[in-house]
């Protein structure tokens, strides 16, 4: 989730149009992979930003497999990417890519649902099997990993700036401080927004109903109408609140990662102590996929630690494979100068690898259907768009 991964209004509406009642044929893992064989090549859809340029990664598997890869920065943000695809799956047509990279949250939930993407065959992933971190093979959007396997995930913390908040923020009530008056920064994502206002009403997002939305809605509209909020962010926040615009702000941890390792800067990321947000980013097939077997067989390699390893190191989002760490480190041990200090700062960075304690407090997002998401997110988007 490179970009903006967020629900804008524009986006809302594209999501939600035209798709009830128009999804495919359920099908069984086993019914769905009898017939299917590579066959030597993988069209691979993603976001900007998400691979190495070199594709170091890429050429390895085809040079261990044979297939060949033809790789696309293709996903600028969910809604639109989705609204691209969709009347292509409902006709049961191919969408000229055999894997693509999505966010949980409403688009997925979507093709899940209307029965848009293949189940997968976990016999072909030994892989992911051995060396997924358990939180990733117990996701509530997924549950039991039948049709996504992580690419990269990212929390959704608070991020502050030490030169103008002189004192250690740990709390998500510190957004609605009256003393940061015009100096906070909000996401602008419904999903997002709302998990921040129900960390604070003190509602764990997974069991809210729409009387918990209502109130951290309310909850919301009060730290905007108090003047506290200086501005509702789609990704542009990060010059901002390093150059003072704003002191404390929402934040995806991967960017607060990227921005003191190139910049110098000393930004803070906290994990708040009523909790965050832990995304994923999921590799996944679609049902009308021309190459799944190869698609299948590419998720897979991705889940080695080497490769896991090689892509982290790009990438500096949390990786789903704890195992990469040790590869860092080792590929630390034997590096110089400021190679070195980069793959100490990657394997050390609890940003990139989060703590137990850290793991223990994130959530994901309210569980959005098509059947409940017109009551949800106008809500939020009445907050930061008015």
């Amino acid at each position: 989730m490179l970009g903006l991964s967020g629900l804008t209004a524009a986006g809302f509406a594209l999501s939600a149009c035209g798709v009830e009642g128009q999804g495919g044929e359920s099908t069984s893992s086993k019914g769905f992979w009898d017939d299917k064989k590579s066959n030597g090549r993988v069209n691979f859809a993603n976001w900007p930003l998400y691979m190495d340029p070199g594709k170091p990664e890429l050429k390895a598997f085809t040079e261990e497999t044979g297939i060949k890869v033809d790789y696309d920065e293709a996903i600028q943000d969910n809604p639109s990417f989705f609204g691209k695809i969709q009347p292509m799956l409902a006709q049961a047509e191919p969408i000229g890519y055999d894997l693509m990279v999505l966010t949980n949250g409403i688009e997925l939930n979507k093709l899940i649902g209307l029965n848009y993407l293949a189940p997968l065959d976990h016999s072909r992933l030994p892989n992911f099997a051995e060396h997924a971190a358990d939180v990733y093979k117990k996701t509530s959007y997924d549950s039991g990993n039948r049709y996504t396997i992580p690419y990269a995930s990212g929390i959704t913390g608070i991020a502050y700036n030490p030169e103008y908040v002189d004192r250690e923020i740990t709390s998500v009530a510190d957004l609605w401080d009256t003393a940061f008056e015009d100096k906070v920064g909000m996401f602008a994502d419904p999903q997002e927004l709302a998990n921040f206002g129900l960390f604070y009403t003190g509602v764990d997002p997974a069991d809210s109903d729409q009387r918990d939305w209502i109130a951290a809605a309310d909850a919301l509209q009060e730290q905007r109408d108090k003047g506290l909020v200086r501005r509702y962010y789609s990704q542009d926040y990060i010059q901002p609140l390093s150059n003072g615009d704003i002191w404390m702000s929402m934040a995806w941890s991967g960017d607060i990662f990227q921005q003191n390792a190139e910049e110098g800067t000393n930004l803070k990321f906290v994990v708040p102590e009523e909790g965050a947000t832990l995304w994923s980013d999921n590799m996944m097939i679609p049902s009308t996929a021309k190459n799944p077997v190869d698609a299948l067989m590419l998720m897979d390699f991705l889940y080695d630690p080497e490769i896991a390893a090689g892509l982290t190191e790009y990438i500096n989002y949390i990786t789903p494979v704890p195992a990469s760490r040790g590869i860092l480190r080792e590929k630390a041990a034997e590096a110089s100068g400021d190679e070195k200090e980069t793959l100490e700062r990657v394997a050390d960075s609890s940003l990139v690898f989060p703590t137990e304690e850290d793991y223990a407090k994130l959530h994901d997002y309210v569980p959005v259907t098509s059947e409940n998401e017109e009551e949800f997110a106008p809500l939020f988007l009445a907050v930061s768009q008015a």
